[in-house]
């Protein structure tokens, strides 16, 4: 399958199953897609939308409400769309291609790039600022999906307001993946650098290391190399638009560090530092065991500063 930068609305076209009066304000949404459609939620405010937002889950098997099968049951995506909703924001929080209801929509892995996801997450901010009737719709990019949306919202792309970064990341992957590698033994910590370096300068490696096969296999190699050298530090430098930066003080997974990273790098973004939150938005201690506890809760609720937090910058800047 081959996908380009023009998967848009004109296209790929949106069904959205808009509630009727007296109906639930959550709503299946379906965007036409290759090879099988990708599926969202449509959530709208009980009274006038204020605002619209298409909210992006992070890595590996995450769907549109944060969760996923390795142990995440917090539904913190879910949270937040319903804390925007209750303050006027509509959002659609999507199940990306290859996950949960989307699941049909996968490529073969060797097909998949980080641009699929991109091209996605163009057409579903599309496809909302139609059906919503609005001007625009904002990016809120989770983890990995921060980076997505950055990617995703161009200084040209009238249809999207602005991006909401939560637990992002603010250096490429492969300077994150150096150090997650540094306990590494040799000689494979060095065939894995080795390696680390073709990618980012484009270049794939025919037999990689069988003990290093979960990280360099054929297969996802060029996947890795339409994102590892993705600087998200330089995205938000070049972004003109406005620019939401969220990261909590006990996440295990992205570090203040790296919310200061994109706030240097764009001065003219607004950062918030929640006390105590970590990478799934919830109040967690610092510690590593108690703080992975959260993830699995289905009773953990997201910090409401969180909400609040986002849904003011979001009305502030919505024109």
């Amino acid at each position: 399958m081959k996908l380009t930068p023009t998967l848009i609305a004109a296209q790929m076209g949106l069904m959205f199953a808009l509630p009727a009066m007296g109906e639930p304000a959550s709503s299946q949404v379906e965007m036409a897609a290759q090879p099988s459609a990708l599926y969202g939620t449509l959530l709208r405010p009980e009274g006038a939308i204020e605002a619209a937002a298409v909210i992006i889950p992070g890595s590996g098997p995450t769907d549109g409400d944060g969760n996923n099968p390795l142990g995440v049951k917090n539904a913190s995506l879910k949270q937040l769309a319903e804390g925007l909703a209750a303050q006027g924001i509509a959002t659609v929080r999507i199940d990306k291609r290859g996950i949960a209801r989307s699941q049909a929509a996968a490529s073969r892995e060797e097909d998949l790039r980080f641009d699929t996801y991109i091209d996605d997450a163009r057409a579903w901010a599309a496809h909302t600022v139609q059906q919503l009737d609005v001007s625009c719709v904002w990016l809120i990019g989770h983890s990995e999906g921060a980076l997505v949306a950055q990617s995703a919202a161009t200084n040209t792309d009238s249809n999207i307001c602005g991006q909401i970064l939560l637990s992002g990341a603010g250096r490429p992957a492969g300077v994150v993946i150096r150090e997650q590698l540094t306990q590494m033994p040799e000689p494979y910590k060095t065939q894995a650098f080795d390696g680390l370096a073709e990618l980012e300068a484009g270049r794939t490696i025919p037999n990689p290391p069988a003990a290093l096969h979960s990280l360099l296999r054929p297969s996802v190699q060029p996947y890795m190399i339409s994102w590892i050298s993705r600087d998200p530090a330089k995205l938000a430098h070049d972004y003109l638009g406005p620019i939401f930066i969220g990261q909590g003080t006990t996440d295990l997974q992205t570090s203040v560090a790296d919310a200061e990273a994109l706030s240097l790098a764009q001065p003219n973004a607004q950062m918030k530092l929640w006390q105590g939150v970590n990478h799934v938005l919830t109040q967690a201690p610092a510690e590593r065991s108690p703080n992975l506890a959260t993830y699995a809760d289905p009773d953990a609720k997201i910090d409401p500063q969180v909400v609040t937090d986002v849904a003011t910058f979001i009305k502030d800047n919505t024109l």
